[in-house]
């Protein structure tokens, strides 16, 4: 079908984490922001070891609880500083980066295009968020533990897969998807080695509707079978394929290989399942770039296998193929150290002066107007100055009946999310 570009393992894995970090390494010092602060909080009350139990018991956190613990953990180790956060998603995004590589290398039909696949991953602006927003950690967790699945199915071990699977499940609610991806890269009669991950798979989504009734994902717009997801579904498909993955399949088309062809299918066809559990949004038409995380590897697939295919039958247009590769790396680099950057300076703006405010404050601020609600601005002024929660002030009445020592306003009309 194809060619690959060989090169030794360790030298593979060094080139990944090495595009990973050029990608990412402007991010590292943007502040918290947003719902990190009130994570955080949480993560103090439910991610101890002590209290492991009460957070598995928990209908609405449990199917977040590696996210609490390592939000627990990161807290008692740097409390605020954003740079061990940082670090911590762009560990896990070079992780599940290598994962994406040996799942690559472990299934046939993608075995070719497994490291430009995996470069492509490492520096796609398209999944940014995932990586970005701390908050957003339990995308990269359903990531690794879900791959790490897939990768122990195709190589053969059944329990450490089974294990895996689990703690994605404890990751995110959406981490059932995993079970039909691994069934696309490998659906030959699986037999007795299927039984524990649809028996994980079925407790979980038990549990997922347990909580209908109390948890605040069904009330406010984040999963709703009320959804259009005939729109929303296809437009985020062809949202994600903008602008590689088109001309990836174009290329893909225009070779004519039938076997190129079928694989090119299978990535597609991730891409759908990937986005599935995402595509019953009330709220937006557009699925948020961070739940773009697990679809965006089999655009990083498809992308590969074009890649890998052109490669093999460059011959003496390699500088043609080189100049390709540094169009898609100035194009998505490029994009993260300039606009997306500065859109999350931007997100982390409202806290960051909210913040500064209160540390030197030492009586009510009365809060005339903030973007997000006021539990991000309570937690945020309490665990960045120490501030109670209590002394924000919403109401002018009481700002005047309190002798508030400080007004905040913050305008926002500049600012823009991912």
């Amino acid at each position: 079908m194809t060619g690959s570009l060989a090169m030794p393992h360790r030298v593979a894995l060094s080139l990944l984490a090495l595009l990973a970090t050029v990608a990412y390494a402007p991010m590292m010092n943007i502040p918290l922001f947003e719902d990190d602060y009130p994570n955080l909080w949480q993560s103090q009350l439910l991610g101890s070891p002590a209290d492991a139990l009460a957070l598995l018991h928990n209908p609405v956190f449990r199917q977040r609880a590696t996210s609490f613990w390592i939000m627990f953990l990161l807290w008692r180790a740097g409390k605020l500083a954003p740079h061990l956060y940082r670090l911590t998603s762009l560990l896990l995004h070079i992780a599940n980066t290598w994962l994406l590589y040996g799942i690559c290398l472990a299934w046939p039909r993608m075995r070719a295009a497994a490291i430009w696949a995996a470069g492509f991953f490492a520096v796609a602006e398209g999944h940014q968020e995932a990586v970005i927003w701390f908050s957003a950690i339990n995308e990269l967790l359903q990531f690794l533990f879900g791959m790490g699945a897939l990768w122990c199915w195709l190589t053969g071990r059944r329990w450490t897969g089974a294990a895996l699977f689990a703690l994605a499940l404890l990751s995110k609610e959406s981490a059932v998807v995993i079970l039909p991806l691994i069934l696309l890269a490998d659906w030959r009669k699986p037999g007795a080695r299927l039984v524990p991950y649809v028996t994980l798979a079925a407790v979980a989504v038990a549990a997922v509707i347990a909580s209908r009734d109390i948890s605040f994902r069904f009330s406010d717009g984040s999963f709703s079978l009320h959804a259009p997801f005939w729109i929303v579904w296809p437009e985020n498909f062809l949202r994600i394929l903008w602008i590689w993955g088109f001309l990836a399949a174009g290329a893909v088309l225009w070779a004519r290989d039938r076997a190129l062809r079928n694989s090119s299918l299978l990535a597609l066809a991730w891409i759908g399942i990937g986005l599935a559990p995402y595509s019953f949004l009330l709220y937006s038409t557009r699925i948020p770039s961070r739940q773009t995380y697990l679809a965006s590897a089999g655009l990083a697939m498809l992308f590969g296998l074009a890649m890998a295919h052109g490669q093999a039958r460059a011959g003496s247009r390699r500088m043609a193929v080189a100049a390709l590769v540094l169009v898609v790396l100035l194009h998505n680099v490029g994009y993260l150290w300039t606009k997306k950057r500065n859109q999350f300076l931007e997100r982390a703006a409202p806290t960051e002066q909210l913040i500064a405010l209160a540390r030197r404050t030492p009586g009510p601020i009365w809060v005339r107007c903030f973007p997000r609600n006021h539990f991000i601005a309570e937690e945020a002024a309490h665990l960045g100055a120490g501030y109670a929660p209590s002394d924000l002030i919403w109401d002018e009445a009481e700002a005047s009946r309190r002798h508030a020592t400080a007004v905040f306003c913050y305008q926002e009309a500049s600012t823009s999310k991912p």
